[in-house]
């Protein structure tokens, strides 16, 4: 891979998650600002994973229909802008639903159209997924610190102007991604319907969906619950950042990793791991010590098991299938399995309070455990070189 196109690829994904270090963390206490309550703040956030499960699709099967990935990463990008400005007026629920609504429709769906381009090159390159991605996390971490510390100064409102001047930064950007020539491939005659009602592809879809209905609590809630516990803005944003930061550690590490242990006990090593960390969270909020073990964890609750879960995507979904699979794997994933934690989370936290709903929140990973172990099976144990592996 040329150096400029891993420059172009690798600061587009820096300034997306600096757009969402700068949303998981703070905007539940934007909201909260603004006295919504628990169940209402569940709602509104989860509208951002449900329309993931339509918009990514319909914006992958234009992708994949036009072969113009980058047109439409740029025009989701331009309507999620148009989208934010309206949140400067919003303050009772029904608009500031009408906003989100609008908002999420189009920013839910520029990552999926982004990581299938970014594999789309990688698949013609020697270029490796991990190293581009891990500029996302970079990204994320210096919008979680800088943002508890403006907020503390500033108030949690400059958080809007904040992520206005984000957004902006990032549609100019995609007028800096290239576009990918897909090849075609031995199986573009088959339908996506034959791709997706396979036993094991089910099993790896559902199984994410768990392990993110646990983490759609903890984006739409974990800093609310901290505030609760008396930490600061600047040390909820320290807590963010560390997790990120082992993610970093993680991703540097997975062409090693992936040499070495299969893509399915990596996936199930992720979830038992995922088990701990919620429980950890739950049962001991007011020890730091733990929760800062808790949040290394993130390097594999995320950092590996993203990684992994993407590859095997990558696997069953090729050719012109490409985008479609990267978005179907974010719509079950991240819309119904973020939304299903967020919706849940929010009137959970109103009526059974954080530390049991924290704690309760292990089951899901658990139980991602319990479906990818008795149902995924892979024809290629391992990852592919090129990809992920030197």
């Amino acid at each position: 891979m040329s150096h400029v196109l891993h420059f172009n690829l690798s600061r587009f994904y820096f300034i997306y998650y600096f757009f969402v270090g700068a949303f998981v963390p703070y905007w539940g206490l934007y909201l909260s600002a603004e006295s919504f309550s628990p169940a209402d703040i569940g709602i509104l956030m989860s509208l951002f994973q449900l329309s993931r499960i339509i918009a990514p699709n319909l914006w992958g099967w234009l992708a994949d229909h036009t072969r113009q990935r980058v047109r439409w990463i740029r025009m989701t990008a331009l309507l999620g802008l148009l989208g934010f400005v309206a949140i400067f007026w919003a303050h009772d629920f029904a608009s500031m639903f009408i906003v989100m609504a609008a908002l999420s429709l189009f920013t839910s769906s520029t990552l999926p159209l982004s990581e299938s381009l970014v594999l789309a090159h990688l698949a013609t390159t020697n270029g490796h997924y991990s190293k581009i991605r891990l500029w996302g996390s970079w990204g994320f971490i210096v919008a979680s610190v800088l943002l508890g510390y403006l907020t503390d100064w500033f108030g949690i409102r400059s958080l809007l102007w904040f992520i206005l001047a984000v957004q902006c930064a990032l549609l100019w950007l995609t007028w800096k991604l290239p576009e990918a020539q897909v090849p075609p491939h031995a199986h573009d005659h088959f339908s996506v319907w034959q791709i997706l009602k396979q036993p094991a592809v089910l099993s790896l879809l559902f199984g994410c969906a768990m392990m993110v209905t646990a983490h759609g609590l903890m984006y739409n809630f974990y800093s609310i619950y901290l505030t609760e516990h008396g930490y600061s803005k600047d040390m909820i944003g320290w807590l963010w950042g560390l997790g990120v930061l082992c993610e970093i550690g993680i991703f540097i590490k997975m062409p090693w990793i992936m040499r070495r242990f299969k893509l399915k006990t990596i996936l199930l090593a992720s979830l038992l791991i995922g088990v701990l960390r919620f429980s950890l969270m739950g049962l001991v909020p007011e020890h730091l010590g733990l929760l800062l073990l808790a949040q290394t964890m993130h390097a594999f609750t995320f950092g590996s098991f993203h990684a992994a879960a993407v590859e095997v995507v990558s696997q069953y979904f090729k050719g012109r299938h490409q985008a479609k699979g990267q978005a179907i794997y974010n719509s079950v994933a991240y819309g119904i399995g973020g939304a299903l934690g967020g919706l849940l989370g929010g009137f959970a936290l109103q009526y059974l309070g954080g530390q049991l709903t924290f704690t309760l929140a292990a089951l899901f990973p658990l139980a991602g455990a319990l479906i990818v172990a008795l149902g995924l099976q892979l024809s290629q144990p391992y990852a592919r070189n090129g990809m992920f592996s030197h």
